[in-house]
């Protein structure tokens, strides 16, 4: 795998998870909790193929591999599908993906907490930035009446950091399996969440066809890009590629369905933006330096 290869299928994955928003909204009925079971229905199959396939049939082997921080770390990620979803339909495309992309810095802030980390000077003001974005945008959204779209999301990135923490505590250096287990456990937890929320995880078969795609494709095929391209970068480098999500997003949205964003969601996220890709930068210069 050549850097240039790693930059290409980090970039696809990117371009492919940006366009979740643009199926989100092609639901017609379902509420989160049934968009969440069928989105793992298809995600489960797919990924279970890939792991089979990538260790030669040892799928199970490397689920009990992850042990305890997998399992903290796929509760995480029920949060993150759970706080995502209602999150794109509670709000506006662009108020989701630009506050839960702040997941990097919440990782940063309880991986100082929970391991002691060090956290560099140049992600301290990064943080203190995006925060004051996360501020901006959601002062706008108690005008506009988004504020449990925006709580969601900051769920959403939330539980991205657990589950990026918890890795790094138990050491695990593969991530798929604990997406594998996230993916049970999600399917799981919409049974529970279904009824609390005041709805079931029955849906019409337009809207489980367009969640299961979502599973089975978007995010899948996203992570087996991820996956492979990931190799050949370094980490500041595959979050400051994988920011291109987070500015597309929006715009697939406005191009095609017209949907348009907040001043205060704009500027708050292109603050949000300007955080995470110039932290980025800066930690690909320490690695570079290193």
């Amino acid at each position: 795998m050549t850097y240039g290869k790693g930059v290409a299928l980090v970039l696809g994955a990117g371009v492919l998870w940006s366009t979740i928003g643009l199926v989100v909204r092609q639901i017609d009925e379902a509420g989160a909790a049934s968009v969440m079971f069928w989105r793992s229905a298809g995600l489960l199959p797919v990924l279970y193929a890939f792991l089979y396939w990538r260790t030669g049939g040892k799928v199970w082997q490397g689920l009990r591999a992850q042990g305890l921080p997998g399992f903290i770390g796929a509760l995480g990620l029920v949060a993150a599908y759970a706080g995502a979803i209602y999150a794109l339909q509670a709000t506006t495309v662009a108020n989701a993906v630009f506050l839960y992309s702040a997941a990097p810095f919440f990782a940063a802030l309880l991986g100082w907490i929970v391991l002691g980390e060090r956290v560099a000077l140049t992600t301290w003001v990064a943080m203190a930035l995006a925060g004051l974005g996360i501020f901006v945008m959601i002062g706008g959204g108690i005008e506009g009446g988004r504020m449990d779209g925006n709580i969601a999301a900051l769920v959403s990135a939330a539980g991205f950091a657990v589950f990026s923490v918890s890795l790094r505590w138990g050491h695990v250096e593969d991530s798929l399996p604990t997406v594998l287990l996230g993916g049970i456990l999600s399917m799981i937890a919409a049974f529970g969440l279904a009824p609390m929320m005041g709805q079931t995880v029955a849906a019409n078969s337009h809207d489980i066809a367009v969640s299961m795609a979502l599973g089975a494709v978007v995010l899948t095929g996203g992570m087996v890009l991820y996956t492979f391209g990931s190799r050949a970068l370094p980490t500041a480098e595959l979050t400051l590629m994988s920011s291109i999500e987070n500015i597309l997003a929006p715009i697939w949205v406005w191009l095609l369905l017209g949907e348009t964003a907040s001043q205060s969601t704009l500027i708050g996220g292109a603050m949000v933006l300007i955080a995470v890709m110039g932290n980025a930068v800066m930690g690909a210069r320490r690695q570079a330096m290193a």
